[in-house]
């Protein structure tokens, strides 16, 4: 598969070098050319840099990871106002989370993803990785006492939808459904609130039992 990924930093270099790891062609993108061609070395395998006008075109998928910011910016540079991103898989893996306060730094009721889809015109968006510090996609495979990582899924097309699955499953993580992009405040939400329990020292995981407490 060809992903163009824009972004150079740590969500970019630990999910890229899992793909590439897994036989994926990539694009690394970003606002400094230098920083882009580095990583891109430093990933190897067929891994290339170009813009990000560039990693759009290149890639079937693009993963979007740049802190959430400079998304809007990012988005433009990359020509999605005018039909870049149209039948593109789009995965958004940002958390606009505001240091410190651990609320999101969006409107009531709405999402990144969501407004990445409502710029991105044409695009098919899926807000995945967003519950794990980047530290967490560098583990091989990121699982824990025997079981793996599970990793939902928000997104309105299915085809997109089960591309990513599969992109889930490579870095040896278990993939769920997560509903449509319309449940993506939520899971964006679920970061924030997590993100705040651990830096106060918490257990997050702790707070849910495990599926056969249910006795489903």
């Amino acid at each position: 598969m060809r992903i163009g990924i824009l972004g150079t930093g740590n969500m970019a270099t630990a999910l890229g070098a899992q793909w590439a790891a897994s036989g994926h062609e990539l694009m690394i993108s970003g606002r400094q050319p230098a920083k882009a061609e580095a990583l891109a070395q430093r990933i190897g395998g067929s891994a290339r840099a170009g813009t990000f006008a560039e990693a759009v075109e290149f890639g079937s998928v693009v993963l979007i990871a740049v802190l959430h910011g400079a998304i809007r910016e990012v988005l433009s540079a990359a020509g999605a106002e005018s039909g870049s991103f149209r039948d593109k898989v789009v995965i958004d893996c940002s958390n606009a989370v505001v240091p410190g306060r651990f609320v999101l730094d969006l409107p009531s009721g709405t999402s990144m993803a969501e407004q990445i889809a409502g710029q991105a015109n044409g695009a098919k968006v899926v807000k995945a990785f967003n519950l794990c510090h980047e530290s967490i996609w560098r583990l091989t495979p990121p699982a824990f006492d025997g079981r793996p990582l599970l990793v939902p899924l928000c997104g309105d097309d299915a085809g997109a939808v089960e591309t990513v699955r599969s992109l889930v499953t490579d870095i040896g993580c278990e993939p769920a459904d997560g509903g449509r992009l319309e449940h993506a405040p939520l899971l964006e939400a679920t970061a924030a609130f997590a993100i705040g329990l651990w830096a106060r020292g918490a257990e997050a995981q702790a707070m849910l039992p495990p599926f056969e407490a249910f006795g489903v």
